[in-house]
């Protein structure tokens, strides 16, 4: 189960518009360096200080292009909010696993769903279409970068 990274995105405040980066930098119990929830900015960041699941999301392409076909809209990566897009791999069977991106390891912690405030900005179409679809959250296990076409692979033991 190989797949690869498509895009990498980050907001360095809740609400700003997500844009794209070549690479980052992970960091170990922190999560993305420039990123939002990196310096508790994010829309979730008080709801979420004593979780780790916030560190890096994930949401794969053909998920997005799935959605755009069955509502008609034109949605980008940016517009789900999600870190990283990714194509090529079944995120949600990443849960609970440990998974590489390129050589950083992460784990896959639970489903990151769809939530109300992503549903205000894209719509209640999201809602009824994106539940068990919107992506992964993940843990970060080794500090380091990544980069887009890096490789995302299951860790098998």
């Amino acid at each position: 189960m190989t797949g690869k990274v498509d895009l990498i995105l980050l907001a360095e405040k809740a609400g700003e518009t997500m844009s794209e980066h070549a690479s980052a930098e992970l960091e170990i119990g922190k999560g993305i360096v420039g990123d939002r929830y990196y310096s508790s900015q994010g829309t979730f960041s008080e709801a979420l200080a004593d979780a780790d699941d916030f560190q890096v999301t994930l949401i794969e392409q053909e998920q997005i292009d799935s959605f755009n076909q069955k509502t008609g809209f034109t949605y980008s990566g940016a517009d789900f909010r999600r870190n990283i897009v990714t194509s090529g791999i079944d995120l949600n069977a990443l849960e609970g696993e440990i998974f590489t991106i390129g050589t950083q390891r992460l784990k896959g912690v639970r489903l990151c769903e769809p939530c109300g405030y992503l549903s205000k900005i894209l719509g209640p179409e999201l809602m009824e279409h994106m539940v068990h679809k919107a992506g992964l959250r993940a843990l970060i296990l080794d500090s380091g970068v990544i980069s887009i076409s890096d490789k995302l692979s299951k860790v098998t033991v």
